[in-house]
């Protein structure tokens, strides 16, 4: 044994010493002494319990959370932190042009592509003429070209970016184009972080 692991073992010992020396300094019956240490040990079991269960599933819990829309990506210093879904994806909230938008981060998805709604909101002109064909897991659709002034994830940005719009999109994309540009991007655990470049 350690002497950290000394002193943590005395500093327990003292911290259970002094409130069953208040309790026999009162003249209190042991059973009762004995009944209301069972009770605090077992409260103190519970919550150690619940929060080596929480520390455990925290990525479960974060990516609950998210599907639920009670939850955001974490930025911690220059690097964001997304947490998964329960479905196994990875959502973000970004900003398109000033625009908040929730996307998903789909790595099958060779460029980031998004709805006309959102195209429209963001104050995204799209390009005339021939459009671009898209397998999607809905089948094959046609796409405008467009790009996004500004997309920003925090403390990363993305300018001037290619984008797809699209009639029959469902959710707006984040694709393997942008993630790419990032210094590194990884699955840690139940969790992807975005490293954006040295500026």
């Amino acid at each position: 044994m350690t002497d950290d692991q000394q002193m943590s073992v005395l500093w327990y010992v003292l911290i259970l010493l002094l409130p069953l020396s208040a309790l026999l300094a009162r003249r209190i019956p042991i059973g009762h002494v004995v009944r209301t240490a069972l009770m605090w040990v077992g409260i103190f079991a519970v919550g150690l319990i619940l929060a080596t269960l929480w520390t455990r599933n925290r990525g479960a819990v974060d990516g609950f959370l998210a599907d639920a829309g009670l939850t955001h990506s974490v930025v911690t210093g220059r690097n964001v932190e997304v947490p998964r879904g329960v479905g196994g994806h990875f959502w973000i909230e970004a900003e398109i042009n000033g625009v908040n938008r929730r996307m998903l981060i789909d790595t099958g998805a060779t460029q980031t592509s998004i709805s006309r709604e959102t195209a429209r909101a963001a104050g995204i002109v799209v390009e005339d003429g021939f459009g671009v064909m898209v397998e999607t897991a809905n089948g094959t659709t046609i796409n405008q070209r467009a790009r996004i002034a500004q997309l920003r994830i925090g403390p990363i940005t993305a300018r001037d970016m290619p984008v797809l719009v699209g009639d029959t999109l469902g959710d707006d994309l984040l694709g393997i184009d942008f993630l790419n540009q990032l210094k590194s991007w990884r699955a840690d655990g139940n969790r992807l972080v975005l490293e954006p470049r040295a500026r």
